[in-house]
């Protein structure tokens, strides 16, 4: 039974980094390949600078936006992207779809505000596209370190 515990642990520890907000379902190629559509806008560029992806720069640097509360980055964000990381959006998986899929939208419904805006009007209108623009994101992002709940009880 040990074995079998230190078996899984290992392989979720070992898989953290790939997925790192629990459950990247997305293929990390294929959203290579659509991020094509986004660069004009979105760089990617790790904590030294160094260019994973040489982009645009009116939309935020999207390097480890998986360990992101919305708004929070070094970037001129809008009133409404910065209330919804008041009220609590933090980029995972499903939140980062859906505000893709409708930036405007997403806004209205995480702050409750009917006349939120988005300074990004692009659309990823595939749910596919989207998930795997998120796969892509994280795979080349930072890795995450994976906190055990023992280590938070002492």
């Amino acid at each position: 039974m040990k074995l079998f515990t230190f078996t899984a642990l290992g392989m979720a520890l070992l898989s953290a980094p790939a997925f790192a907000d629990g459950h990247a379902t997305g293929d990390a190629e294929a959203g290579a390949k659509v991020f094509n559509k986004c660069k004009s806008c979105h760089t990617i560029a790790d904590a030294e600078g160094n260019k994973i992806v040489k982009g645009g720069r009116t939309g935020p640097n999207l390097y480890g936006v998986y360990t992101r509360v919305a708004g929070s980055s070094d970037f001129k964000y809008g009133k409404s992207t910065i209330e919804a990381g008041e009220a609590g959006v933090t980029w995972d998986e499903e939140s980062f779809t859906k505000f893709v899929a409708d930036p405007k939208k997403f806004l209205i419904e995480a702050t409750g505000d009917s006349r939120a805006k988005s300074k990004m009007s692009f659309k990823l209108k595939k749910e596919q596209d989207a998930a795997n623009v998120w796969a892509y994101l994280v795979s080349v992002g930072p890795a995450v370190e994976v906190v055990t709940e023992a280590e938070t009880d002492g």
